[in-house]
């Protein structure tokens, strides 16, 4: 029985498997040096030499599977975590998915110089089609590179994003048992829902009777914000407290309106002075000073 013949481009790419297990050590080495890895790993040399053979090790995985041009191959999956952990760090760095696109060709430089300096095996493919292996194989290892680049600067806007909204939206201790949180610009769903959180957080802390949202600073009021608004003071009071919605400004008065928007039995003021007041008032607390007409409800 006649054994077929091996492919040329699958007998090249089990030789360059062979010879990135053969060579792990030294291109490790190498790679090490180069700036893709020397700008993550500044203290430890040694850590940066074995990040390196990880990658390695899994280019020769893949490449012991012929399949040198699917960024899916299982051989990817070793390296694809140490891949993010770096990406995560150069994202925070600064380091733009270009600068890491121009570096990651180092790689394949650095590789092809070993490659080159191996002495040829005359019974097996030659030099040229191992190099052209090896260049197939790390034109994909840079498109991995690049999604899990992509991906670690997705999470990294997504967080940042969210520290944006928890900033933007304090919660801010007016008196005993009494919080305020002061909403500036627009009321958003992902705002909505960050405003909700540190409200009701609040509310368990401080053991607060009375939360207060001030919409002074928002634009506009639509049927949105004012669903918004409403899910807010229904949560408010399932924890005890109940909600007052202050910065009613008459633009604002008008529009809710217009919109035949029901705030319910939502209490609602003009001004925070206003609700402070209001909420002082429900606990006993005399203020002198005060204007008339800020107790009614």
């Amino acid at each position: 029985m006649r054994v077929p013949e091996q492919s040329p481009a699958g007998s090249a790419a089990r030789e360059l498997g062979a010879f990135l297990e053969r060579r792990r050590e030294q291109i490790a080495q190498r790679w090490a040096d180069e700036p893709f890895f020397r700008t993550v790993f500044t203290v430890s040399r040694d850590e940066a030499v074995e990040a390196c053979k990880t990658v390695v090790d899994a280019l020769a995985d893949v490449a012991s599977t012929g399949r040198l041009e699917d960024v899916a191959a299982p051989g990817f999956g070793s390296a694809r975590e140490q891949l993010g952990r770096m990406a995560a760090a150069r994202a925070r760095s600064g380091h733009s998915p270009a600068q890491t696109a121009n570096e990651t060709a180092g790689l394949g430089t650095a590789a092809a110089a070993v490659l080159r300096g191996e002495p040829q095996d005359p019974a097996g493919p030659g030099t040229p089609d191992v190099l052209l292996a090896l260049t197939v194989l790390m034109g994909t290892l840079r498109l991995v590179i690049m999604e899990t680049t992509i991906s670690a600067g997705e999470e990294l806007i997504a967080r940042q994003r969210q520290q944006l909204l928890e900033v933007a939206t304090p919660v801010i201790s007016l008196w005993d048992g009494v919080v305020a949180v002061p909403l500036i610009g627009t009321l958003d769903s992902a705002r909505s829902q960050v405003v909700m959180e540190s409200l009701l957080e609040a509310v368990v802390e401080r053991r607060a009777r009375y939360a207060i949202l001030d919409i002074t600073g928002v634009p506009t009021v639509d049927s949105l914000v004012a669903q918004h608004l409403m899910k807010t003071v229904a949560a408010a009071r399932l924890m005890g407290a109940e909600c007052v919605v202050s910065g009613i400004r008459p633009a604002i008065a008008q529009t809710i309106v217009h919109l035949g928007i029901d705030l319910g039995e939502v209490v609602t003021r003009s001004s925070l002075a206003d609700a402070l007041g209001y909420a002082l008032d429900r606990q006993g607390v005399e203020v002198s000073g005060r204007t008339a007409g800020v107790n009614q409800r």
